[in-house]
C-alpha cells in the first residue's frame, strides 16, 4: 500500500501515521505474540522506525523478553483500551512492527511471511504459498 498509512487504537485515544509503503505483512506465531494478542499471534507491517509517528495520544510500553533469545521486545499499546499498536526490538532499532489490525485500511495487504511456525497453534492458518520460518529468520 502506498504511503502515507494511518491507524489507531480501538477507542481512538492513539492515532499514528506511517510515511512508508508497505508491500506485505509478517505473521509471528511465537507464544509471546499469542499471549499478547490473545489469538494465533501477531500480524505486522514492518516499517522503518523513522517513518512512524504517533499523531494523537501516547502509548504505554511493556518490555518483553523474547522467547528464545532473551532479547528485549518493547510492546507499545493504548493504556485506555489495551489495543496493541506496535513493537520494537532492541536489536533492530531501524524498524518496528505496526500491528496490521490497527491500520485504517489494510485491504491491499497480504501476509507474505510467517515466523516461529514451530510454535503455531494447531488451529492457526498458515498460507502454504507464504514464506515460512520455524524460528526467527
Amino acid at each position: 500500500m502506498p504511503a502515507p498509512l494511518t491507524g489507531g487504537c480501538l477507542c481512538g485515544a492513539i492515532r499514528y501515521t506511517v510515511n512508508a509503503s508497505v508491500a506485505t505483512l509478517r505473521a509471528c506465531h511465537c507464544t509471546n505474540c499469542q499471549k499478547s494478542s490473545g489469538a494465533a499471534g501477531t500480524v505486522n507491517a514492518v516499517v522503518p522506525s523513522a517513518s512512524f509517528r504517533i499523531t494523537k495520544g501516547a502509548t504505554r510500553k511493556y518490555d518483553d523478553s523474547a522467547t528464545h533469545s532473551g532479547r528485549t521486545l518493547s510492546r507499545h499499546f493504548c493504556a485506555e483500551c489495551g489495543s496493541p499498536i506496535y513493537s520494537h526490538r532492541e536489536t533492530t532499532p531501524e524498524t518496528l512492527g505496526v500491528r496490521a489490525g490497527t491500520l485504517d485500511d489494510s485491504s491491499g495487504l497480504k501476509i507474505g511471511t510467517h515466523i516461529w511456525t514451530e510454535m503455531a497453534r494447531p488451529w492457526s492458518h498458515i498460507d502454504p504459498a507464504a514464506k515460512q520460518f520455524p524460528g526467527q529468520p
